[in-house]
Formats: C-alpha cells, structure tokens, sequence
C-alpha cells in the first residue's frame, strides 16, 4: 500500500469510529469477476461485530453523516459485473460514474478497458475510498466533486441507486447533457419511467456487506438511454 493509501485508509477508519467505536475497515473481495477470473476487492466496512444493536447516539451519527462509501451497494454491485461481462461496452470510452461511493462500478470500467473514468461524488471521503480502492485493484480514476462545475463531456454515465429522492430525478435531465450515452441502475424506484430510457436488464443483488435488506430492495432494474 502507498503512502497515499495508508493516510487515506488510516482518515477513513477514523471517520468510521467517530461513528461507531468498534468498526473498522476490511479488505473485501467482491464475488464478481470477469470471463478471465479477474475480480474486485474493495475496503469496506468489516461486516464482524454488525449484528450488535447500535445505541441511540449511534444511530444518530449515522443518519446525519452516513457513509455510503463503506458499503458496496447491491445496484453497484450489479452494475460492476454487467460491465465485467462486457454487457456495456466501455473500452477505449471515456466513462463517469455518478455518486461512485466506493467506486465499484469506475473500478470495473477500468479493468473493462474504459481510456478515462471520472469517480464523481459530493463526499470527499467517498473519493478518498475510491482512490484508496483503485490502488487496490491497480487502477487509475480521475475525481470530481462538483459534477454540475463538471464542463466536459463523456461517452458513457454509470448511475447506480441515485433516484431514490424525488428531489434528485431533475439529475437525469442532466446526465444526458453530459453524456452521449446513461445507463442507470436501481433498486427503489418502482416505476422508472424517464423519457429516452428503455430496460435492458434485471438481477438479484446484495449490498457488501450484507444489510439485510427487503428483498424488493434487491431485484435491481437497468435503464439504459436509446439512440446509444
């Protein structure tokens, strides 16, 4: 691990156990892979000692600062093996993933062959475990923070689990603005009925570490934009 890693990892972990004082960080390996056997591994939150109840202050410090980026996501999770498997194709394209948490899916289009992946998140630590979980995997991400400062444009937009808020559906709009091509995924929108999309695809997936979810929660539906 680079020096760079080790600060990034040690400032995670610690970020962590502000909210839960007996978490840590553990090195995951995902069970996806591609035709060749080559897998992901990710740091995520060690999913021993989960089962406990949380106290009240805990639960507390989480919902007011949750960190999604601990968490390998079911719709993710999902996404990353269709583009293992070479369901979207990615190679030689310039690639952004949305809200990338841990950047599981920028991750896979990397080793998918993508020229460019941009890992975009509006939490600094979610690029800091996407930057410490490239190293892992030896890959190499650009970041952005800001995507609506973001002025480039790319050929390909990766959304896994970002629609849940109502608030948040103007976001499709522009995503198409920014890329020639937007594949969303999701789990807890209903009825994803955007204008331009078609389904291309439906799997059963569950978020790393297990949560425990509803099984509605795991049937994950990808949407992809025509004329692409």
């Amino acid at each position: 691990m680079s020096d760079a890693s080790h600060a990034y990892h040690r400032q995670l972990e610690a970020h962590i156990q502000t909210l839960l004082p007996s978490a840590h960080l553990k090195r995951l390996p995902l069970k996806v892979e591609n035709a060749a056997g080559q897998g992901l591994t990710l740091w995520l939150i060690d999913p021993d000692g989960m089962d406990a109840p949380l106290s009240e202050e805990e639960t507390r410090a989480i919902f007011a600062n949750p960190p999604y980026w601990s968490f390998c996501w079911g719709s993710g999770l999902a996404l990353a093996e269709r583009l293992l498997n070479g369901a979207h194709s990615v190679k030689g394209k310039t690639v952004l993933d949305f809200g990338c948490g841990s950047a599981v899916v920028a991750i896979a289009a990397a080793l998918a062959g993508a020229a460019e992946v941009i890992a975009c998140d509006i939490d600094p630590l979610a690029l800091k475990a996407s930057a410490l979980n490239a190293s892992e995997n030896g890959v190499e991400l650009a970041y952005l923070d800001d995507f609506f400062n973001f002025t480039g444009k790319v050929d390909i937009l990766f959304a896994a689990d970002v629609l849940y808020d109502p608030d948040n559906r103007p976001l499709v709009q522009r995503f198409r603005e920014v890329a020639d091509e937007v594949v969303v995924a999701d789990s807890r929108v209903k009825n994803f009925a955007e204008q331009g999309f078609v389904l291309c695809g439906e799997v059963r997936a569950v978020t790393e570490p297990d949560l425990g979810e509803l099984e509605s929660v795991k049937q994950i539906r990808f949407y992809q934009s025509q004329g692409s």
